[in-house]
């Protein structure tokens, strides 16, 4: 692509199954925040027996990470949430709101998939709050802010009737959500047809809340996962002021082509910088972790000046 909107870094990518000390399949679709000057990334691995577990790795520059001799988060044994991550623990978000850091993740099980939600201060220990959804519900992002006295998350259930959303819900405590309602939906025939979910956690800026999520469109040859990006307003998040109209990053690299899953860039991670750009960090093909950077202003302007179809605040 020429001038591409997202400039992969020429070194991807930077974290592979061979850069972890113990023994995993992949590594994929990580959280990552700034914490104390480093970059965290916490990252999914699937182990030889095909379920996932959280591993950490760390970061001076964003690019050069190391990662934990030992997994940071594995599904837990006790009589609360052990029975809803039976099957493993995947795709975190980290959203940090004054000196705490929230972990939302995906919970597998033989009841299907919940969304745990975690808490860490120094990315050392970790403290488990509360299963905030039923099944069956994916990719939810905590805004990193109270809004109107709330807190308030993106989220993904899946649905047999309708093609798969994004939702928004409202908490005044972390653990009993409700006010929920569907904000943006796939469009027929563009890249994100088949389904969309949100990805990194919300970056204000001052222009709004800025989404970057994933979409999907089916093809002959199967399912491709891209980036896009949407603006939310910053007073209420759940007004759509505008969606891009074109992706901002598609699989391209052999890395993001084939692949435990084949044909999929996904993001749950992306940190913004001082100097206006920001790094978007994204899972190829479920398989290893990439970063590129794009300038923050220009994904903005994506959604200001090359929206799609009028948005109805559904």
């Amino acid at each position: 692509m020429n001038n591409p909107i997202v400039t992969r870094y020429k070194n991807n990518p930077i974290l592979t199954k061979k850069d972890v000390p113990y023994t995993v399949s992949t590594v994929h679709n990580a959280g990552v925040v700034k914490y104390n000057d480093e970059y965290i990334m916490l990252f999914r691995s699937h182990l030889h027996n095909g379920r996932s577990i959280i591993g950490i790795a760390k970061s001076k520059d964003g690019y050069d990470f190391k990662v934990g001799a030992e997994p940071f988060l594995t599904p837990s044994s006790d009589s609360v949430f052990g029975e809803y991550e039976e099957y493993g623990v995947e795709d975190v978000r980290i959203s940090q709101i004054d000196n705490e850091f929230l972990l939302t993740y995906s919970a597998y099980s033989r009841h299907g998939v919940r969304i745990g939600l975690a808490r860490t201060r120094d990315f050392v220990t970790v403290e488990r709050i509360s299963l905030i959804t039923q099944s069956d519900l994916r990719n939810v992002v905590i805004f990193p802010q109270k809004i109107n006295g709330q807190y308030v998350r993106l989220d993904r259930p899946h649905s047999e009737i309708s093609k798969w959303s994004i939702w928004i819900s409202y908490s005044p405590d972390l653990i009993h959500w409700g006010n929920s309602k569907v904000i943006i939906k796939p469009e027929t025939y563009h890249w994100d047809e088949m389904k969309i979910g949100p990805g990194a956690t919300p970056i204000k800026t001052d222009k709004g809340w800025l989404n970057i999520y994933h979409g999907v469109f089916n093809t002959m040859s199967g399912a491709v996962y891209r980036l896009g990006v949407a603006l939310h307003d910053l007073d209420d998040p759940s007004i759509i002021i505008g969606v891009s109209d074109q992706w901002i990053l598609q699989p391209e690299d052999p890395w993001e082509i084939t692949g435990y899953v084949s044909n999929v860039v996904f993001t749950c991670g992306a940190v913004p910088e001082e100097d206006g750009s920001v790094k978007i960090y994204w899972g190829g093909a479920d398989s290893v972790m990439c970063v590129g950077s794009a300038n923050m202003n220009d994904l903005i302007d994506l959604c200001l000046k090359n929206p799609r179809g009028a948005v109805p605040h559904v």
